[in-house]
């Protein structure tokens, strides 16, 4: 276990400096100059060499990506071209609305899922088990921004229940305030969510309803509840955990899109004031931190599941 966990801090650091690269250049690769961001229509040749030198693309490519490789070693993310403006500070303000935003919705997600990816895959011969994953598969094909929208039509302009969008000012002060309007967003992340894993833990409890040592086990007198509970939820959770991984990776980056929709002041909305003001700084720094989340992720999964699994654990010995 120690050799694997060794292997696999090497491959998340080897791929977080491949996913800056690849950022870098891709950045790079847009028509424009990150320098625009700084002028008028009008902006006279000095100007424009002026701006060039302030943000520092009048450089060779491999001086700027060294500078800023450099900087985001020492977790420095650089100055907004156009607020002038520390990019970190700014990035761990918004976490404060995307972060709470991504648990509640996710853990919402997981408990609604395991109730109805059990029934689903247990009541499969019934009208409502059929039912059950007829909706989940719904529920994947529906935008989450379209829910939103019908949420927001329902709840805010019909019901007046909750708040259309937006965060109170002082953020947390008041967390029932604060909750209060995250509920649609969560909501809306909640029911998309909901149905993509239910679908993983119908297939992965049906997979353990027709094995053998569950069978093996009600034979030999177990009732089904502890059959289920000593056999079936290791067995079962493992192909799970690895799936939870990649959908709270989704999760987080679902919320992003969510945030544009509730006008919420996350990293969304942060995202996409930059993406129109060309500001690179700003740009970078919210998708190296998205990237470096999603990558997180992925490694606790891994050895979330090989913890669980200890078949995995065997074979990383052996090899």
């Amino acid at each position: 276990m120690t050799r694997y966990l060794l292997r696999r801090s090497a491959f998340l650091v080897v791929s977080l400096v491949l996913a800056m690269v690849v950022l870098f250049v891709l950045l790079r690769l847009l028509p424009g100059d990150p320098s625009n961001a700084l002028l008028s229509v009008n902006a006279t040749p000095e100007q424009i060499a002026a701006a060039q030198e302030q943000v520092g693309s009048n450089l060779p490519l491999w001086q700027q990506f060294t500078a800023w490789f450099g900087d985001m070693i020492t977790l420095n993310l650089g100055t907004s071209f156009i607020s002038s403006l520390p990019v970190g500070p700014e990035i761990m303000a918004r976490l404060a609305v995307t972060i709470p935003l991504t648990l509640i919705s996710f853990g919402l997600a997981l408990v609604l899922s395991l109730i109805v990816g059990f029934i689903a895959a247990w009541k499969a011969r019934t009208w409502y088990g059929s039912a059950l994953s007829a909706l989940s598969q719904l529920g994947v094909a529906v935008p989450a921004f379209w829910v939103g929208i019908l949420l927001v039509s329902v709840f805010s302009v019909n019901l007046r229940l909750f708040p259309s969008g937006g965060f109170p000012r002082d953020d947390w002060a008041d967390p029932a305030d604060a909750l209060h309007s995250l509920a649609l967003p969560v909501i809306t992340i909640t029911i998309v969510m909901t149905a993509s894993l239910s679908r993983y833990v119908r297939s992965a409890t049906l997979d353990v309803l027709g094995s053998d040592y569950i069978r093996n086990a009600r034979a030999l007198g177990s009732p089904f509840r502890s059959a289920m509970w000593r056999h079936g939820l290791r067995n079962g959770s493992v192909p799970v955990i690895s799936i939870l991984g990649i959908e709270l990776a989704t999760t987080f980056l679902g919320a992003i899109v969510v945030e544009s929709v509730f006008s919420l002041p996350g990293l969304g909305s942060m995202l996409l004031k930059a993406i129109a003001q060309h500001d690179y700084a700003n740009i970078q720094g919210i998708l190296l931190v998205s990237t470096f989340a999603v990558l997180i992720i992925g490694f606790v999964a891994d050895i979330v599941q090989r913890l669980v699994d200890p078949r995995l654990r065997t074979s990383v010995a052996v090899s």
